[in-house]
């Protein structure tokens, strides 16, 4: 992947990193796991543009609670 030698936000390193992204739409919540380049001093992440768009989809989906296809791991709670 490596698309950045330097952090464009601060010119920090980075690196590249398994992270998890959590997407919402709607009421809804999804959490997934993706390739990113992650700066080791500000903490920016850069993710590939078919990600981008897999996060556009996936958030378009929950929002529409079109939920097939995903599965159920647990339940959310906002605390009041």
């Amino acid at each position: 992947m490596k698309a950045f030698d330097k952090c464009p936000m601060c010119g920090g390193e980075v690196v590249e990193k398994e992270v998890e992204e959590v997407l919402r739409g709607g009421a809804n919540t999804a959490v997934l796991t993706v390739q990113a380049e992650v700066c080791l001093h500000c903490g920016e992440r850069l993710y590939r543009p078919e990600d981008i768009e897999r996060f556009e989809q996936i958030r378009e989906k929950l929002g529409r609670e079109e939920t097939s296809g995903f599965r159920a791991v647990g339940k959310a709670y906002e605390v009041v």
